[in-house]
């Protein structure tokens, strides 16, 4: 049954009716028969919506999807949400504050129920949303990282590794977030430059021999100072290596040591050395075995481990007393401005304290040299191969990884300690008793912590395919889905979800995730900005689908703001760059944008104008339809065309040939090729110039001629519809419907039609693209002609042609009809002498005149040729003078001087051409 085509493209009339059309059909499930093709989707925040670059990667993984769905692979993408402790913590907890509830005053349990109270209520948001931008994802798969499949997966790994010594509990300095009280990861760190200050410091010699002068940034950590550092080839210091100093502010003496690591050049090239609150300082306090004095409490005020007149002091009060005492001491030797990175943290905005604290940890060596050993033979390979070396440099330089957070809500550590603290873990508490021995009277409690969000993602591959539960394992098809064929990510995460998955999957099922990565680029503004909430510049790819007003635009761009008096600048720029809100565009626009800016680069710019051009795209092929539609009303053909004219035979070639990179693009990840490709065919080959070279069949009196054109018109628009259908799914379904009909199709929905594959359109069709082209020409050189003398395009004209070989001049009379009526043509002439007044061209060898008489004022085009020669001739004196420079041949780059000489050659023949034509008119 086809569908009724509407007379105009509005995408909000079928989009999302399509969409459930497909979904209720499980058109999105695996078949079960086939070779297996599988995606896995990165699974987002739950917490989180569709941002533009979920958009831009979405979109890529579903173009492999339907493209392999269409070839008859057996396609699954799993689908999933991750439960993003911080986040989802710290938005139930502002939610409950509203009600006059606190997390602590919930308790542990109160508030996971909490938690799942608002997962059910608002945690979908962003899987509605990927629906809207046309996710072709098996949703009925779809996993959470807490559901009870995923719970077991992590506690399973986490025993097996803890009970084969990789996984231990330990005292380590970690990235501390003091307002979320936890242990956050290098990925939630933002480092920002700042302006701050270098304070120098006097530290007196404990002999009295003398003093040095430290330059800190953070004065008030040299409570927990255990040394001051020199670099052992200073000449100014060396000799001091060994003695000691006093500690300004406190009764202690620290010593003095050499080490490589100091930078001569920075301050007065001495510093000081805080291992419980510095990075580097941790490392160097391994080095040389010094102690670690932690001076912060978790919400970064300062502890019994400084002096009495110091302690329960926020970090920045601490920092203004210590200032202020030092002074007075006559101990601050200078204060200056300085530029340093500070790290904050991504959710709260506070600056990140290194602290020492107790937390979890995986060894990381050993798996580190297996995952590098996969990369490197071959089982896992990166696109573009560069990023190899990305990975590589993190594999070489890894650390052991912290997998403990101080939360509530994730997957609480199988930990759990008797009173005399030794530590038990099991899969459960009873699985702790059996296996230890443990009566009911030892008395057990769990560990508080949870674990990383990280860690249960590293598992993705297999948890959502049943592991560890081989029951489970083959209902979801693990044998036939894992190895994945290709993870689609950014290169921001290569360290923290790409390796770890590469690793915790070969540990446990000695299997690879996935077979390609291929590595995205970061979407940014126009401008080539990170986009931002801070910047204002951020685009919501739901607003360009739907549209928004520029009110509700303003509104969502400036609340919220961690920096409230950048308001007024963010609504500034905001209404000057869309003073009308955002247009609604469709899903497929964007779509067709993400794909074509989707070049190996590392970053892409973002334009809407690209939206609206491929908008544009759209419409022109809905029009193109409707044409088609229109032209075989009451007409219904089978099988394939059998080309009877040049312009059948020419469009089918050039089918051929955008099958045949089709598949090539895809097979290279090109996105950016492919979407060139199927537009560059779509609008320019088929729609423009087909369309056009098939009226005149149309229009004809040889019925034969007018019915294969009308069949090769449907044949190559339903396979064009197929080519395009991976990038914008849901315009190629609506027309689809429509024309599929006419061609004896008898299908539910395009999606499970077979891609276009090279050799489909296969001919000897050679001579015909020849000629064709030479047609096209032609045409184009006869309009630009019109074009230039200002002649509406339906006024007829006459042509008059000198020249040409004998294969041009078969084509002249081979394509007559066509020329006349394409070119709206009187009469065609072969002119002998002297050509009269008339405007020229050149195709090949054969030239082109339009006589002017009665068809333009003689006058106005005299003085528009004189005004145009007079422009040309200035600028061949420019290439001229420039070229009878020596300085200029001599000095600049030979390609410059190469660039000059065809300009100067360029500028010659359009001055000849054009006084030859001036000539003519007299």
């Amino acid at each position: 049954m086809s569908d009724p085509l509407a007379p105009s493209y509005d995408p909000s009339t079928f989009e999302s009716r399509l969409y459930t059309e497909w979904e209720s059909a499980g058109t999105f499930k695996p078949r079960g028969v086939g070779e297996p093709y599988v995606v896995l989707l990165p699974p987002p925040n739950v917490t989180g919506t569709l941002h533009m670059g979920h958009a831009f990667q979405h979109t890529l993984q579903d173009a492999l999807i339907r493209y392999h769905r269409m070839r008859g692979f057996d396609t699954l993408w799993q689908m999933g949400t991750d439960h993003a402790g911080i986040a989802t913590e710290m938005v139930v907890a502002r939610n409950i504050g509203r009600e006059g509830l606190t997390r602590d005053g919930l308790g542990r349990a109160g508030f996971i129920d909490k938690v799942w109270e608002w997962r059910e209520r608002s945690g979908h948001t962003i899987e509605k949303q990927m629906r809207r931008l046309g996710t072709s994802g098996d949703w009925s798969r779809s996993m959470f990282t807490m559901d009870p499949m995923a719970a077991d997966a992590v506690v399973e790994s986490f025993v097996r590794l803890h009970e084969e010594g990789l996984i231990y509990r330990g005292q380590r300095l970690v990235n501390w977030d003091p307002v979320l009280k936890t242990a956050i990861s290098d990925l939630e760190v933002v480092n920002e430059e700042e302006d701050g200050h270098l304070w120098s410091i006097t530290y007196p010699l404990a002999d009295g021999s003398g003093v040095l002068v430290v330059a800190t940034t953070r004065p008030e950590t040299m409570l927990g100072d255990t040394a001051v550092m020199v670099h052992p080839e200073d000449e100014r210091y060396a000799s001091l290596i060994g003695k000691m100093v006093k500690l300004p502010l406190t009764d202690r003496q620290i010593p003095i040591i050499g080490d490589a690591y100091v930078d001569r050049e920075f301050g007065t090239g001495v510093v000081k050395v805080t291992p419980a609150h510095d990075f580097n300082d941790y490392l160097v306090g391994q080095r040389h075995g010094l102690p670690m004095i932690n001076i912060f409490t978790p919400d970064a005020v300062t502890n019994d481990n400084v002096p009495e007149a110091y302690r329960d002091l926020d970090r920045y009060i601490a920092r203004k007393q210590v200032l202020a005492d030092l002074e007075a001491q006559g101990l601050l030797v200078e204060t200056r401005p300085h530029k340093l990175q500070v790290p904050r943290g991504d959710r709260t905005g506070q600056v990140i304290e290194p602290y020492l604290t107790d937390q979890w940890f995986v060894k990381m060596d050993g798996l580190a040299r297996r995952g590098m050993e996969l990369v490197e033979k071959g089982d896992v390979q990166f696109v573009p191969p560069n990023w190899i070396n990305t990975y590589r440099h993190w594999m070489e330089n890894i650390q052991d990884w912290c997998i403990s957070r101080q939360l509530w809500w994730g997957h609480r550590i199988p930990a759990w300690y008797d009173d005399a603290g030794k530590i038990y873990v099991g899969r459960d508490e009873a699985d702790v008793r059996a296996k230890h021995g443990l009566g009911g009277d030892v008395a057990l409690t769990q560990d508080n912590d949870v674990l990383e969000t990280w860690f249960s993602s590293q598992l993705w591959p297999i948890s959502t395919m049943g592991w560890p539960d081989e029951q489970k394992m083959a209902q979801l098809g693990y044998e036939r889905y894992v190895p994945s064929s290709v993870l689609v990510t950014g290169f921001d995460i290569i360290f923290f979800w790409v390796a770890r998955m590469i690793m915790a999957t070969d540990h446990f099922t000695g299997r690879v995730p996935f077979r390609d990565v291929y590595i995205t680029g970061l979407v940014r503004d126009k401008d080539g900005q990170k986009m931002s909430k801070s910047k204002g510049n951020i685009l919501d790819p739901i607003d360009i689908i739907d549209g928004i007003e520029l009110e509700a635009l303003v509104a969502k761009r400036t609340t919220g703001l961690m920096k409230p008096k950048d308001a007024p600048k963010i609504e500034k720029a905001t209404r000057k760059e869309f003073p009308d809100g955002i247009a609604a565009h469709g899903a497929d626009p964007l779509r067709f944008t993400m794909c074509a800016l989707a070049g190996p680069g590392r970053d892409i710019k973002f334009d809407l104008g690209r939206a609206e051009g491929y908008k544009n795209f759209c419409n022109k092929l809905w029009n193109a339809t409707r044409f088609v539609l229109m032209n075989t009303e009451g007409k219904v053909f089978a099988g394939k065309p059998s080309p009877t004219t040049d312009a059948e035979r020419w469009i089918l070639a050039r089918l051929e040939n955008a099958s045949t990179q089709a598949a090539a693009h895809f097979a290279s990840y090109r996105f950016d090729l492919l979407a060139q490709a199927l537009y560059e065919f779509a609008w320019n080959e088929f729609c423009d110039w087909f369309v056009e070279l098939a009226k005149p069949a149309l229009t004809g009196d040889d019925a034969q001629a007018a019915d294969s054109t009308r069949r090769t018109l449907l044949h190559v628009l339903e396979t064009l519809l197929r080519l395009l259908h991976p990038l914008v799914p849901f315009v190629t379904e609506a027309l689809w419907r429509s024309v599929a009909p006419r061609l004896s199709i008898d299908a539910p929905t395009i999606s499970l039609q077979p891609y276009p594959q090279a050799g489909d359109n296969a001919g000897d069709f050679a001579a015909a693209e020849t000629d064709v082209e030479w047609l096209k020409a032609m045409v184009s050189a006869l309009r630009r002609i019109r074009s230039e003398l200002g002649v509406s395009p339906t006024r007829q004209i006459s042509l008059l042609v000198q020249g040409g070989g004998e294969a041009e001049c078969k084509r002249l009379g081979r394509f007559d009809s066509q020329l006349r009526f394409l070119n709206r043509i009187e009469s065609i002439d072969v002119l002998q002498g002297e050509p009269p007044a008339a405007a020229a061209g050149l195709v090949g060898e054969m030239r082109l005149f339009v006589p002017l008489e009665g068809l333009v004022d003689l006058g106005a085009e005299r003085t528009r040729l004189d005004k145009e020669l007079k422009r040309v001739e200035a600028e061949l004196m420019k290439s001229t003078n420039k070229l009878a420079s020596e300085t200029f041949v001599q000095n600049a780059p030979p390609a410059v001087v190469e660039q000059e000489r065809q300009r100067l050659a360029d500028w010659t023949a359009q001055r000849d051409a054009l006084s030859a034509q001036r000539a003519r008119l007299g």
